[in-house]
């Protein structure tokens, strides 16, 4: 879920094509770019956009947007450089991978030290690209997600080329594309595999547990001082997912706006539905949710049963222990609504 607040914000960009191409040069000049046996040939790839890259030698040392630098980790990559919407070191989904050999070139959606990425040397840069309409519409007259104009792009492809991810539509397709770019980078059969039993082992519990509590709606929201905002289960691929395993998930307007259902504080109650609320961690919290009048008196606020919800990367090792954190708050909720 793409909290509202994460939007293009103005960017002052300091450092000039000229610069980047002085730093590119004085890194050349160090040595050359770390390869195996298995990067020596060609390497082609195309992308969500339709882009096709090619280099001379399988990719070896990658930067990344956090999300899909999240998925490189989690199948046993390492990106020399990764930029995220929130700092690197506080986000707790890099918690359990080193990042002592990562450079941290960027802490805030669109700022992105474009010498520092260039003196990490990357031969390819991953991003995401989210498609504006449910039927998947991706727009490539705007930058990738995570890039703040379309001259921080060109930038950033002055330095390397970069692949884009699609996130949108089913979950377990962004999954897939995430692990066929994996396994095109180098990454191991049986990490993969491995991965994907815990993945399997999760989904067939929340499965069950889904089936077993049919009772309790699942809230996914947003909440700032504008107002709360569900997502669309059918147009998040996360959602989308859980759904399809069986989540009862509140789905008040399934048709309409596309990908959010916004509701003024004064219009709060309408959206009361849920036995258990999941919060956005970049959002209100319960203290604060708590001081808003007219939400005050939501039965899964009062029950208890609302908990901070951070964005799990669509990767087999993250969607099992967030799949699993699910059927566990499922399985302990009371019917309050």
């Amino acid at each position: 879920m793409v909290p509202p607040s994460a939007v293009r914000r103005p960017f002052a960009l300091f450092a000039s094509l000229l610069a980047i191409a002085l730093v590119l040069a004085g890194c050349a000049s160090t040595g050359s770019r770390s390869s195996d046996a298995g990067s020596a040939a060609a390497w082609t790839y195309t992308d969500a956009t339709g882009a096709t890259i090619s280099v001379d030698h399988r990719p070896t040392r990658i930067a990344a947007f956090a999300d899909q630098a999240l998925t490189l980790f989690s199948y046993g990559i390492t990106p020399v450089a990764v930029f995220g919407r929130v700092p690197v070191k506080t986000d707790s989904r890099f918690a359990d991978f080193d990042l002592s050999k990562t450079t941290i070139v960027g802490n805030e959606y669109g700022e992105i030290d474009l010498e520092k990425l260039a003196a990490a040397k990357p031969d390819l840069i991953v991003t995401g690209i989210y498609p504006t309409d449910r039927k998947g519409t991706l727009d490539t007259t705007q930058p990738d997600y995570g890039i703040t104009d379309l001259e921080q792009q060109k930038q950033l492809q002055a330095i390397a080329p970069i692949v884009t991810v699609k996130v949108g539509g089913a979950g377990q397709d962004v999954i897939d594309a995430n692990v066929k770019l994996a396994e095109e980078l180098g990454a191991k059969p049986d990490t993969i595999a491995a991965a994907k039993k815990r993945f399997d082992d999760a989904a067939a519990r929340l499965t069950a547990v889904a089936k077993a509590r049919p009772d309790i709606e699942v809230t996914q929201m947003y909440a700032d001082a504008d107002g709360v905002y569900l997502v669309k289960p059918d147009d998040e691929p996360v959602t989308q997912l859980y759904k399809s395993l069986g989540v009862n998930l509140t789905d008040l307007h399934p048709d309409g706006e596309y990908y959010w259902d916004k509701y003024s504080w004064e219009n709060a109650h309408q959206m009361m539905t849920g036995d258990v609320l999941l919060v956005n961690v970049e959002g209100y919290q319960v203290a604060d949710l708590k001081k808003q009048a007219t939400f005050a008196d939501d039965p899964a606020l009062q029950a208890g049963q609302v908990y901070p919800w951070i964005d799990a990367a669509l990767n087999y090792s993250a969607q099992a222990e967030q799949m699993t954190k699910l059927a566990d708050l499922i399985e302990k909720a009371k019917s309050v609504v």
